[in-house]
């Protein structure tokens, strides 16, 4: 893997199986942004890997990226070291997505006006709780689709929205619980090069465990 993976010829195969998979589903018209941390010793010499918040604490490494839909594929990924904020990796991602329309449903940590403006921009509503709840708003420009966001949470709609986050823990918890998994970041994937094509593998290898267990072949003979 580590030799082929970054091969012109391998990465088209891959591009074109990520489009595969996406298109077994229809998006939707509700989809979910958030990181999964990918840690690496905090001996390691590994140049590209940053020390920065990850699971209640702090660890050494990169963070995986990830818009969903209702597929097990990702509808749109990247790969950045630990200390990169996620709003401006989203606000990269979202152009992917192409112009649409629906709720793009995040947690508190993407609550800012850089990304409200982008996901409008791209068709979709952001649906993140306020960065400081209890606070107001302030005196600075916002928004205007951050205004409908909090306008939005405080109707039953908006609140299920918020609830349906949940699924993104469940997609990235999915990731990690099989032998073909997310985890653990292999010795060899060191660089951040290395570590995007051990990702891509990893997320199609999944995408397909779950597409086999979700509707699984007949057998031969039937």
């Amino acid at each position: 893997m580590s030799r082929r993976l970054p091969t012109t010829e391998v990465q088209a195969l891959l591009a074109q199986m990520e489009r595969c998979m996406i298109a077994v589903d229809d998006f939707g018209f509700v989809m979910l942004v958030d990181g999964k941390p990918q840690m690496v010793s905090h001996c390691s010499k590994d140049p590209d890997a940053r020390w920065g918040r990850a699971r209640r604490g702090y660890g050494k490494g990169y963070k995986v990226h990830a818009i969903y839909g209702s597929s097990s594929m990702p509808l749109a990924w990247d790969v950045e070291p630990l200390n990169v904020a996620e709003t401006p990796v989203a606000v990269r991602l979202l152009p992917i997505l192409g112009r649409g329309g629906g709720y793009l449903v995040a947690d508190r940590g993407y609550d800012s006006n850089q990304l409200h403006d982008a996901a409008m921009e791209a068709g979709y509503q952001l649906v993140a709780e306020k960065l400081r709840p209890g606070k107001g708003l302030g005196h600075c420009r916002h928004s205007p689709g951050r205004i409908r966001c909090f306008a939005l949470l405080e109707q039953e709609f908006g609140r299920a929205l918020i609830r349906f986050r949940n699924q993104v823990e469940r997609r990235f918890a999915w990731l990690g619980n099989h032998a073909g998994g997310l985890e653990p970041l292999p010795n060899w994937a060191r660089r951040i090069h290395r570590v995007r094509e051990w990702v891509q593998a990893k997320l199609l290898i999944h995408a397909m465990y779950m597409l086999l267990n979700l509707h699984p072949p007949p057998l031969a003979g039937e």
